[in-house]
């Protein structure tokens, strides 16, 4: 379809080309070959008389113009995919909807691996993929790029739709012979021992942070910094560093003989965790059955 001589397919594949600014990274989310992603990159800058994406170096940075446009262009497509394709189909025995989810390791495991059985069953053609928040930006939603993000309620911006969805205590753990524990937590072990951390939406912190600065006056001693929480607790192990991790991601790992849980020398506030999502999608039949079973398991929890 055309619409003042612009072939609106090229939009879908204009959003896609900002948000990654890589051809081979588009063209696998496309479905398309290289060189015919290359050949799409060239029709928009003809048509738009403007280079869109320069190569420079190693990376594809977009122009100016492209800027401008990535944020209507993200809008119209929310837009269409929430009010018009997202009606389409509310069945989800018929649906082959794929859900694009930005959630933490300690999200999925905790939760959504409760929910995937039943959605199999229920909604066999439905398919996911799950991208890391340590990786994206909440603003990721603005742009069409995700259709929900489950993280801290910290980082929940206003203009999104959002239910709380998972309330958590933090538990201190540590080696199991870590000699500098000696049995006991206390408030100078927790501030001279090092810390591993995890470090979200490119921040090099739990969200406890600025909590444990403001009301305990400490600053962690980090010197270890992951991008999820399993590789956050396996670089902990055999080591005499301690982390703070969920409670409920670590009972899903208390079978390993390395890990104990030390009682922390505070009582440290409940972490609690939000979905959110863009308000394009509020409507959205597919959309909001999926909210509901995600909402139904995390009350289970």
């Amino acid at each position: 379809m055309r619409f003042e001589q612009l072939d609106l397919n090229l939009l879908v594949a204009l959003d896609i080309l900002l948000e990654e600014q890589n051809i081979t990274r588009s063209a696998a989310r496309l479905h398309l070959s290289q060189s015919a992603t290359s050949g799409i990159l060239s029709r928009l800058r003809e048509y738009f008389e403007d280079d869109l994406l320069v190569q420079v170096g190693k990376k594809m940075l977009p122009t100016p113009f492209a800027l401008e446009l990535q944020g209507p262009v993200a809008g119209v497509l929310a837009t269409i995919r929430g009010a018009i394709i997202g009606k389409k189909i509310n069945n989800p025995e018929q649906s082959n909807r794929h859900f694009r989810v930005i959630a933490s390791d300690y999200v999925i495991q905790a939760l959504l691996v409760k929910v995937l059985p039943e959605l199999e069953k229920v909604a066999p053609n439905i398919t996911f993929e799950f991208l890391s928040p340590f990786a994206h930006e909440v603003n990721i939603l603005d742009r069409g790029g995700a259709d929900m993000m489950i993280a801290p309620e910290t980082v929940v911006l206003s203009h999104y739709s959002s239910v709380p969805v998972i309330s958590d205590k933090l538990v201190c753990v540590a080696n199991k012979d870590n000699p500098l524990i000696d049995g006991e937590m206390t408030i100078d072990k927790f501030k001279t021992l090092g810390h591993v951390s995890v470090g979200f939406a490119k921040a090099s912190h739990l969200s406890i942070e600025r909590w444990l600065v403001d009301t305990m006056g400490i600053s962690r001693k980090v010197e270890v910094i992951t991008n999820d929480f399993s590789t956050m607790l396996h670089t902990m192990l055999n080591s005499n560093r301690i982390a703070m991790l969920p409670k409920r991601f670590v009972e899903l790992h208390l079978n390993n003989p390395m890990l104990q849980v030390v009682g922390m020398p505070f009582e440290a506030p409940t972490m609690k965790m939000s979905m959110m999502w863009h308000t394009t999608l509020d409507n959205d039949p597919m959309h909001r059955w999926l909210r509901d079973k995600i909402i139904a398991s995390a009350k289970a929890l």
